[in-house]
């Protein structure tokens, strides 16, 4: 049985994307593929990543998308509908008690955005942090600066691991700075603390 808060849900997720405004007739920015790091904050160490590709209702994805995430509409075709990756998310993720993070607050209102357009259940719990809020509380010296994930990882002598615009590698990076705030004693003490 999982101890209250020990375990935190870090998210990041790629979406349907363009190079250029407007998108095109019916083109709807979409979630395609959520990535997802478990960081047991009492260890402090990273301990699972998964990948859920998720099928597009109304969008392709672009070569531009394909440029910039790796993921081609051969690949996303293959995932599973919107609705059942929420449902997976909270079934086998614990998604709606578990604490979370993402990088920045783009991930929180996409989801928000989709759940509500799709009339799914909003698959998380309300005990979100913005992770890339609380690194750069962490560091003085970037004053009002909010680095990308990459920067972060660069700014904190972390290795970016894998490829940049991937989903689950974005989420296992995400992890790291995570882990970096918390060994600075700079992560909110209401998210994540073992209890």
């Amino acid at each position: 049985m999982e101890t209250h808060g020990r375990l935190l849900n870090v998210i990041d997720i790629e979406a349907t994307c363009w190079q250029h405004k407007p998108y095109g007739p019916g083109q709807v920015s979409e979630i395609i593929e959520i990535g997802l790091c478990v960081v047991d904050l009492r260890t402090r160490e990273r301990t699972e990543r998964h990948r859920i590709l998720v099928r597009p209702a109304q969008s392709t994805v672009s070569a531009f998308c394909t440029e910039l995430t790796g993921l081609t509409q051969e690949e996303v075709d293959t995932g599973i509908g919107f609705a059942e990756a929420c449902a997976l998310l909270e079934r086998e993720h614990r998604a709606h008690s578990r604490a979370w993070a993402s990088w920045g607050d783009y991930d929180r209102k996409q989801f928000e955005r989709q759940c509500g357009t799709a009339r799914v259940r909003y698959p998380f719990g309300s005990r979100h942090t913005n992770a890339k809020a609380a690194y750069s509380a962490a560091h003085p010296d970037l004053g009002a600066r909010r680095l990308g994930m990459d920067g972060a990882l660069q700014h904190a002598g972390l290795p970016l691991e894998e490829r940049h615009h991937s989903g689950v590698d974005d989420a296992w990076n995400i992890g790291a700075l995570v882990l970096d705030t918390m060994d600075r004693d700079a992560w909110p003490a209401d998210e994540g603390r073992p209890q």
